[in-house]
Formats: C-alpha cells, structure tokens, sequence
C-alpha cells in the first residue's frame, strides 16, 4: 500500500472494464505550453460506468487535460480513442455531441443573466425558456442540488454557483461526466446528495471523470484513480487501498509537513465589530442581525456556517464594498461609525482604501474577478491592492517595482507560473490563491480577513497557506477566516463562531468544542436552553439560517 503500482483489485468494474470497450482512452497525450509542459505523453483509460479520479497537484496538469478531453484546447500529440474510434475533438460543442459534459472549476456564467437563460445558452438545440425552467427545477430537485432558474446570477453565492454549473451539466445526459472540484463550495449534506447522484449514473453506465483535492473524497466516491505530476503520469492506484498520506505523498512527491503552531499570546483587539446589523442588497441574500464579535492580535477566529447564511454581507461590510448601502440602509444618522473598528479607529463609514491604511488586508473567496483580474498580469494584479507598496509615484505607475513586488510573491509563495507577466487566468487555481494570499501578506497588515482561504487548492498548497496564517497569526497580526471546511477551522482556528440566518453564534476555544457542536449550530440552534445565548452579549435564539440541500 502507498507505492504508485497499478492495483485494480477491489474495483468494481475491473471484472467487466476488460471485456468491454474502453468509453474513452488516451494515448500519449501532450500539451506544450510558452513557459510550461501541461501534459507529457500521458496515458488514462475509463471503463463505461467507471468513477476514475484525476489527482494532482496545482499545475500538475489536470485541468488542461480535461479540456483536451472536452475539446476545449487541442493537444500538440497523442490520440484520443471514444468508445474504440479515434476521434477528433475540435470544440466543446463536438464533445457535447459525443456525449462529454464537463463542469468547470471556474464558473463560466453570465452573472446580468438569469440561471435559466444561463443554462439556455449552453444548449445546443432550440428551447423553451418557460419549459426549460421547469425541466431546470425538476433535474435540480431530482439531484438535490436546487437552484431557482428566474434568479440572476450575480445574486448567488459561490456554493449556488456551482449548483448551476453541476445542473446545467446534468441537463444534457452525459456518458462521460468530467468534474473540475465540483465540492469546493458545497455544504457537506449537498456533497451526500451529489455522491448519491454520481453513483445513480455510473450504475446507468455514465462514465465520471473526478479531479478533486479532497482525498477523503476519491476514497469514498472513486473505484480508480490516475497521479499526475509535472505534467506526467506517475501512479494508478485503487484509492481505497491508500491511505490520505500515502496519495498526497504521490501528488507531491514527499511527506507534508505537520503544522507548526509558534507560541504566542493574543493581545489587543485589532478588529471589532459591534451590533451590526444591514438589511442585504440582495432579495435573495440575507441580511446581518446583530453580529458581534472582536478578533485580538496575535489570535485567528474562524467563521463556520452554510453558505447564503450572511457571509458575504459580512465580507462586504467589512471590507467597505458595502459602505454606502450601510449607510443609506442604516436610518437618517447612518450607521454609528465604530460599528467596525480596525486598530482602535472607527471604520464604518470609511471606504475600502481608507480601511487599508489602517493595515486592513483583504482576500475575496472568488478568485478570478474579485481577487484578481483575469486578463492582467501577475504584476499589474499586484497594483489592486499594492500599489501602496512602492508602485506609484506621483501619479505614475513604476512597472519595475510592479513587477519586484509580483516577483518577491512568486518566490515566497511558491507560485507555479511564467513568471510577473503571466496572466492571471493562465495560472491554475491553487496557484492564483497563493499568489493573492501572498499578496495581501507581503503588506505586513495589522487585521487580515480570509474568505475560503484553500477553495479548490491541492493539499500540499492547502497546508502551506494554512502554515502562512498560523506564522502570520505568531507575529501578532489579528486574522478572521470565513470558511466551509470545518477541518480547515480547526486546523488554524484559536476560536470558532458560526454564521446562520445572519446572526453569529457565540464563538468557541477551539478545544472546547466539536465538530458535532459546530454541525448543530450551523443549524441554528445555537440559543437553546443549556447552551449560550444566540449573541455574544445574550439575547434571542437566532433566526432560522438558510440551509441549501
């Protein structure tokens, strides 16, 4: 066990996979890019009804070769064999036609449309908005993936983003199903749900292709499962025969580290937020009641809870998106000014820059658009939040120390990239993550606050941006992290709170709570008799939170 020799016993479809044709074979595969070989002469097979993992690192190629698969990038060698023909894939489209559905890591949605003219677009026949929202709804339910097709897609969260890129997968019937790190942003009863439907097609004879960084994930849901590394393949494994560390050990060539927690005392309170409360923008969003809490030097409190409970009001308050909406909202005086106190000066009605020369530093949970510009580079996204850093001089942008700056992040940070002029949207995602979390570090700030902070990131990539927060958090700086993935808080987290129907829990040592605890309050059912009452000052049970299947 551990090494990377092919071990198929034990799959289910090992028996019949070699009596039956291949659904798709590649052979010698190959993608070359300016700065980088993608794939080199990679190999994989998938048997009809077959659950075969892609794992990899960030940048070990995984992506680029899904999208061979699905004809969006052509490969520079190799053969593709579809069910024992060798076939030409020249666009996404030829692949629908084959019978390919993919669902992309990074969301391909028009957020001033509606799901179901979304959804239209990527059909390749004629439709019936009224006929195909109701056939949107019913594949949804079916799914347990409900999304509302009259919605816009600006209005959603992250995690119902996704739900409408699974969706509008599932809508054209695939045989062969690829899926980018579909459980990056759902709740864990969706995950149940979507494993559920996964199984329910492979039984069906639908192939599923599954790229994800979630191990404990492909040993549960996958039969087989192909290593990338640099581009190659280096194992084919049965990943119920592994263990988590013997398959990050594949991924990444060596042992992961253990986390290092430095002794430290939290000190002062470097951000604070007191009794705020914002009717949401968003009718469909939910808004703020009450929330309380400080987060100390030195100290990371995390921010458990579903999403569409109240996060991203939350970010956008703190960050002063959501500063004039705050205010227009807030009555004929405004909000009171220290609502939100950064470093022991009231912030409320100061914007998103005034907030950084408190020493406010900012990640966004999405990544392309929001904490970087896709068609920048490395450099010019560097000036978004750092032009501060040395890279404007009366009024003149200095691309030397642009790119200095974009350079030190790249090095500290390990980004696997061309270097300061690749584009951002070149870069894989773990990748891009890294560069923003560096980013942000590099400008020595006194509060940072961490949406999602290892969405979509490898393991090896994960457990270096969670070493980040912890060395950061020893030298003093305050850190809120807003996430998902209850490991992750419990990993870094001095404290946890959760966020449901917009009232924050009370928050918890770390040590002195659980994973179950934290499940029931995610709930809301935090304000129980015996427990604490629903605000860190006391008062009422919270409101019901917005659970989404």
């Amino acid at each position: 066990m551990g090494d990377s020799s092919s071990r198929l016993a034990g799959n289910p479809h090992a028996g019949h996979a070699a009596a039956r044709v291949p659904r798709l074979a590649l052979a010698g595969i190959t993608k070359q890019y300016p700065a980088v070989r993608a794939n080199d002469d990679v190999t994989l097979t998938v048997a009809p009804g077959e659950i075969h993992a892609l794992l990899g690192e960030n940048g070990a190629g995984k992506s680029t070769l899904m999208k061979i698969v699905y004809g969006a990038v052509r490969p520079d060698a190799g053969e593709i064999r579809w069910e024992g023909e060798t076939v030409e894939i020249p666009s996404p489209a030829a692949a629908r036609k084959l019978g390919i559905g993919m669902v992309f890591q990074h969301f391909s949605l028009f957020e001033t449309l509606t799901v179901g003219e979304n959804i239209a677009l990527s059909l390749d026949e004629a439709f019936d908005l009224k006929a195909l929202a109701k056939r949107i709804r019913e594949v949804s339910a079916q799914y347990g993936l409900d999304v509302d097709p009259q919605r816009h897609v600006h209005s959603l969260t992250v995690g119902e983003r996704q739900r409408v890129e699974i969706v509008r997968c599932l809508l054209q019937n695939p045989r062969l199903l690829i899926m980018d790190e579909p459980t990056s942003v759902l709740t864990p009863q969706a995950v149940r749900k979507l494993f559920g439907t996964l199984r329910r097609l492979a039984s069906e004879g639908c192939s599923i292709l599954y790229i994800s960084h979630k191990l404990d994930e492909i040993q549960e849901l996958c039969d087989t499962a192909t290593v990338l590394r640099g581009g190659k393949v280096t194992g084919n494994v049965t990943p119920r025969e592994e263990t988590q560390a013997s398959l990050a050990r594949l991924m990444v060539g060596h042992e992961l580290p253990a986390y290092t927690r430095r002794a430290h005392a939290p000190g002062e309170v470097r951000l604070e937020v007191k009794h705020l409360s914002m009717p949401s923008e968003d009718p469909f969003g939910t808004s703020l009641d009450d929330v309380t809490f400080a987060v100390h030097a030195g100290e990371i409190l995390g921010i458990a809870g579903v999403s569409g409970n109240g996060q991203a009001e939350l970010l956008a308050a703190l960050s002063g998106e959501a500063r004039d909406a705050l205010q227009s909202r807030a009555g004929r005086h405004g909000v009171a000014a220290d609502t939100v106190t950064i470093c022991g000066k009231p912030a409320a009605r100061l914007s998103a820059g005034a907030r950084r020369k408190l020493g406010f530093a900012f990640v966004p949970e999405e990544r392309l658009g929001r904490g970087a510009v896709p068609a920048m580079s490395l450099a010019e996204n560097a000036l978004l939040t750092g032009h501060r850093q040395g890279m404007v001089r009366s009024g003149w942008l200095r691309t030397g120390a642009m790119r200095s700056f974009a350079e030190r992040c790249i090095d500290a940070f390990d980004v696997r990239c061309g270097g300061p002029d690749a584009l951002a949207q070149s870069l894989s995602g773990g990748n891009l993550q890294k560069y923003i979390v560096g980013r942000e570090i590099l400008q020595a700030p006194q509060v940072l606050v961490v949406a999602q902070p290892t969405w979509g990131v490898d393991v090896g990539a994960a457990a270096f941006i969670r070493q980040q927060l912890l060395d950061l958090s020893a030298r003093g700086v305050a850190i809120l992290v807003i996430s998902e993935e209850l490991d992750e808080l419990f990993d870094i987290c001095d404290r946890i709170a959760v966020l449901a129907g917009g009232r924050l829990s009370p928050a918890r040592l770390t040590g002195e709570t659980n994973a179950e605890e934290i499940g029931r309050w995610m709930a809301g059912l935090f304000g129980e008799r015996g427990e604490d009452a629903g605000r860190p000052d006391g008062g009422p049970p919270p409101a019901e939170p917005v659970m989404h299947p």
